[in-house]
């Protein structure tokens, strides 16, 4: 522990009133976390390994009598080495497992079904499958994860006290630039301790040095003529070393590319990767197959009575934005007359809307109308959640909706869907005012962040609940 003193002397200090002054600092800031995290992931090691032990042999002593029958210890020789390699290729050991416990387990327990799987696997080809019992391996893998939950449970407020809330020692220097807080930070402001990055100066730099020991991060907020500088410090000073860019936040940028004679910042990949692609295709697929084949019935009802009605066109085509901006014809069964048809969509719907027929209000009331484009789902235009495509002529209040929002072409990554997160929420109907847009924009943005198949399924089931709504009209 060092205790570094600023002795400003009067030459130091001249033009400011007062003699010296003294500043007192305790370095290092904090204590080397790096030998915790280790001590860490090695006490999860042995712990997910003790709970292997006892969820197999334990289970199969209680169930058998012994451990020795039914193979359960080759499979719990194998298994053991087998979870353990997995649970480091899926960061079980890792410090988003010491930081959140619902993380920890999640690892855990996909590594578990990764090290099942794959014994599984090698125990079928070795056709030795046979001398397993399945009631031990079922107790034994039941068992396990739930001591796996429990373990990781039991030890989580251990290692928080050892290691803190993020399990790493964070700095940052304010060298004048955009101010920045970073939670459970330490935060030094340069001027204050008399810090700067020259680099022609050893003892400068050994002050640096004494700043940044034991730090897994140190961030400095500078302006654009101290970063070369700054970076300069960094790269010599065996640190992980980020310096703040305010055009970061500005252009959304997700990380940086070096390449030839130059570097680029990455600001989009799309928010979905190739299996999420193909498991929401898939998805797309059998759900729109299966409504249209169990509502073929309904469908064609409802194309008869709308040509009954008045002899027109039974399908409303409209050129809408989706997916790279790209534009699609839309299906809807028609519910307007059709001398009045708005192809551009510049004026919505409203509730006594005089261009509606009878059947047609009733359809828009029940959502029938947009039933037809279950078609453009299984065509590829469009998938069964997402963001609800637009008529390229909508006003939100006097605005085009990208002039009320430049966030508003972002929604355009996903295909656009016959039912999203805003729908279920009663963010449908018309858009009287740029905040009924902006509300809707906000949670079409929180659908792309993040998709799972599982939010998916819940929004389909929400939409039965919303299917009938006062904002259908």
């Amino acid at each position: 522990m060092t205790t570094l003193e600023h002795d400003l002397t009067k030459a130091e200090t001249s033009g400011r009133t007062g003699g010296a002054e003294t500043r007192r600092v305790t370095l290092p800031l904090a204590p080397s976390l790096e030998r915790r995290r280790l001590q860490s992931y090695l006490m999860l090691v042995v712990l997910d390994g003790l709970a292997i032990t006892v969820g197999f042999l334990f289970t199969a002593y209680i169930y058998l009598g012994d451990i020795a029958g039914d193979g359960i210890t080759e499979q719990w020789a194998m298994l053991l080495p087998v979870y353990w390699t997995a649970a480091l290729s899926l960061k079980a050991y890792a410090i988003g497992s010491l930081t959140s416990l619902r993380t920890s387990q999640k690892r855990a327990l996909m590594a578990l079904i990764a090290a099942l799987t794959f014994t599984l696997f090698v125990a079928f080809f070795a056709k030795s499958s046979e001398q397993y019992s399945r009631v031990t391996t079922g107790f034994g893998v039941v068992t396990t994860a739930a001591l796996l939950i429990w373990v990781r449970a039991l030890v989580q407020p251990l290692i928080r006290l050892r290691c803190g809330a993020t399990a790493e020692n964070v700095l940052v220097f304010d060298d004048g630039g955009m101010p920045v807080r970073v939670p459970h930070a330490w935060h030094i402001d340069t001027r204050e301790h008399r810090l700067a990055p020259h680099r022609q100066d050893p003892h400068m730099l050994d002050r640096l040095g004494m700043f940044m020991a034991n730090m897994d991060r140190v961030l400095v907020t500078c302006p654009p003529e101290r970063r070369m500088d700054w970076a300069q410090v960094f790269k010599g000073s065996n640190i992980c070393g980020e310096i703040v860019e305010p055009e970061v936040t500005t252009l959304g940028v997700l990380g940086a590319r070096r390449g030839h004679n130059y570097g680029s910042l990455v600001v989009s990949t799309g928010p979905l990767g190739l299996r999420s692609r193909v498991a929401k295709r898939l998805m797309d697929l059998a759900v729109a197959g299966g409504a249209l084949l169990f509502l073929a019935p309904l469908l064609a009802l409802v194309a008869l009575l709308i040509k009954l009605e008045d002899a027109g066109p039974v399908f409303f085509l409209q050129q809408r934005q989706g997916r790279n901006n790209r534009l699609f014809w839309i299906y809807k069964f028609r519910s307007m007359r059709v001398e009045q048809l708005d192809a551009a969509g510049v004026r919505s719907a409203s509730k006594d809307d005089d261009r509606i027929t009878r059947i047609g209000r009733f359809i828009r009331r029940t959502s029938i109308d947009e039933l037809p484009q279950l078609l453009n789902v299984l065509k590829g235009d469009m998938s069964i959640v997402g963001p609800r495509p637009h008529a390229i002529g909508s006003l939100a209040g006097s605005k085009r909706f990208w002039d009320v929002d430049p966030r508003y072409l972002l929604r355009h990554s996903l295909k656009p869907g016959l039912t999203g997160l805003a729908q279920i929420r009663g963010l449908r109907g018309a858009t009287d005012s740029e905040q009924d847009l902006s509300d809707r924009l906000q949670a079409d943005l929180e659908y792309l962040d993040g998709w799972t198949v599982w939010r998916d399924l819940r929004i389909i089931a929400a939409t039965i609940t919303v299917l009938v709504h006062d904002r259908a009209f």
